[in-house]
Parts: C-alpha cells; sequence; structure tokens
C-alpha cells in the first residue's frame, strides 16, 4: 500500500473519497503544526535533519532517508493492509469476523484505549523538547528526532480513528490530545509516566528503554485487537517502536561500557572520583534505573 504524498495529509486509507473526514482532518492540521511549534524540539525549526521518511508500508518502502526541516516533515496516516476475511482471536467475540466499524456496547472502551495511546505520543515529544541543546553527539541527535517524529505520526494515527469512527466525541477528544500538556498542574497527560520530567540523557536513554518497551506490549496487544481499523494502524507503528526501544537500549550500553572502562583504567569505583572524570558513576545510573522501572 503506498503513500499518498500529494494530498495535503499524506496517507493510504484513499482519504479524498471521505470528503468529510478529510475537511476535518484538514481543520485538525494547523492545530498539531501549531502545537509541534510551541511543544516540539526546541530551537530546531530551521535546521535540516536526516530522517527515515515511510513511503509504504511495506519493508520496501519502511525506510526512505532524506533532509528536510521537522516543521515540513509529511506526517501522515498509514494503515497496515486488510487481511480479507480476518476473524476475532478471542473473548466472547471469538471465531465472529473483526469489527470494521465500532459495535454501539464497545464504543466507549474503544474510545478511551485509543485517546490513552494517543496522549502519550504528543507527551513524550513535550518531555523531551530541551534535549537537542544538550545532545551528546550528532547521532544522538537523529536519533532524537527520528523518535520525535514518529511519536508525531503515531498521535496522527490515533487521531485518524477518532475522526473516522467516533464522530463528534472523537474529534473533541483529538482536540484535547493538543490541549493537555506534560506536567502540567492544570492539565496533565493521562498517565503519570508522561507527567515526569526527562531533564537529561540518562533519563531519555531509561524512558526509551523501559517506556517505549512497555508500549512495544501495549501497541501488540492492540494489533490483536477485535476493531480492525486499530488493530491495522498499530502493526505499522510497531514497526517504528522497535527503533525507539534500540536507542534506549544502545545509549545504557554506551553509558555502562564508558563508565566500566574508567573504572577498570583509574582503578576506582568511587562516584566522586569517576564524575570528575567525566563518567557517571554506577549508584547514579541505579538510582536512575530504579526510578524509571518503577515509574512505568
Amino acid at each position: 500500500m503506498n503513500i499518498d504524498y500529494d494530498q495535503r495529509i499524506p496517507n493510504n486509507v484513499d482519504l479524498v473519497s471521505d470528503k468529510t473526514l478529510q475537511r476535518a482532518l484538514e481543520h485538525w492540521q494547523p492545530e498539531f503544526l501549531r502545537w509541534w511549534g510551541e511543544m516540539g524540539p526546541e530551537g530546531t525549526a530551521q535546521f535540516d535533519v536526516y530522517l527515515r521518511t515511510a513511503t509504504s508500508v511495506d519493508q520496501a518502502g519502511w525506510a526512505q532517508f532524506g533532509y528536510v526541516k521537522m516543521p515540513d516533515y509529511r506526517w501522515g496516516i498509514f494503515l497496515n493492509p486488510a487481511e480479507p476475511d480476518r476473524k476475532i482471536g478471542f473473548g466472547a467475540h471469538r471465531g465472529a469476523p473483526a469489527w470494521q466499524e465500532v459495535p454501539g456496547e464497545y464504543r466507549s472502551n474503544l474510545r478511551r484505549i485509543i485517546v490513552t495511546q494517543g496522549d502519550t505520543e504528543p507527551a513524550s515529544v513535550e518531555q523531551q523538547r530541551h534535549l537537542g541543546l544538550t545532545c551528546p553527539s550528532m547521532y544522538d541527535l537523529r536519533n532524537l528526532f527520528q523518535v520525535n517524529v514518529e511519536e508525531g505520526r503515531h498521535l496522527w494515527a490515533m487521531v485518524y480513528l477518532l475522526h473516522r469512527y467516533f464522530g463528534r466525541d472523537g474529534r473533541e477528544e483529538a482536540e484535547a490530545l493538543l490541549a493537555r500538556r506534560s506536567g502540567d498542574a492544570d492539565n496533565p497527560r493521562i498517565l503519570g509516566a508522561f507527567n515526569e520530567r526527562t531533564p537529561d540523557w540518562l533519563s531519555f536513554f531509561m524512558f526509551t528503554f523501559f517506556t517505549d518497551r512497555d508500549g512495544k506490549f501495549q501497541l501488540s496487544a492492540l494489533t490483536e485487537s477485535a476493531f480492525d481499523p486499530l488493530a491495522r494502524t498499530t502493526r505499522f507503528m510497531l514497526t517504528e517502536e522497535g527503533h525507539h526501544m534500540f536507542v534506549g537500549r544502545n545509549g545504557i550500553r554506551r553509558i555502562i561500557e564508558r563508565t566500566a572502562e574508567v573504572m577498570v583504567g583509574e582503578r576506582t569505583d568511587d562516584p566522586a572520583r569517576l564524575r570528575a572524570l567525566g563518567v557517571i558513576d554506577l549508584p547514579t545510573i541505579q538510582r536512575y534505573l530504579n526510578f524509571h522501572s518503577s515509574v512505568t
């Protein structure tokens, strides 16, 4: 399923055939861009960034790279192809055809699941918006920005479902996703982990290691949803989530390896001495690990 980048909102869901939905999403789009300008990565609007952009949801089109200014990044709506005659795999409706529309008795629960998932995506961008100012390397900076733009696209994925399947309630929920703010005392994000500060890169690596791992299992569960559009949406999101987990795992590994090298070379495990030598001591790493594993 190739993605149509000629439209105002890139998509592979034939958005042009539903003018009402298209207008609603095009009305939401400037609000999203305004939010990105206010809460996206700080001080980056004029920089060309080497980013991955999907041109299709298959293996050949998933990873197309090029330079782009982040405000010009083409966020869009990408669903995996439908499986013919897909059946519900478990529960009271096991064996029945997967739902193509929202059953009335599950409308509230499905909306809450989609809203909660959608709320995590802009929240993490808000938590990480200052990190580009203190990046340890260009490699880390590019990974950070790739994670950020993909979280933005995952927000679009949930907003599409809200607009397409939940009517006025869905449109109001989509607006609220841009109104809440991570850590705001009056209008915080829904889940506690997404209201915590991410003030430094060790926090970021722990966040992507633990919280994105938790997100992977959440998305994996949603790929089995009886509501087929949700399942198709989250299957492609999982493709991108693997990179987010890699960023955390690789970052923590590099920090621990460097600390171990200095400990061996200097024959010391004294935290103050190690910090003076420019590495993060093991007790500090352990405290970060304890916090992020418990708050996730």
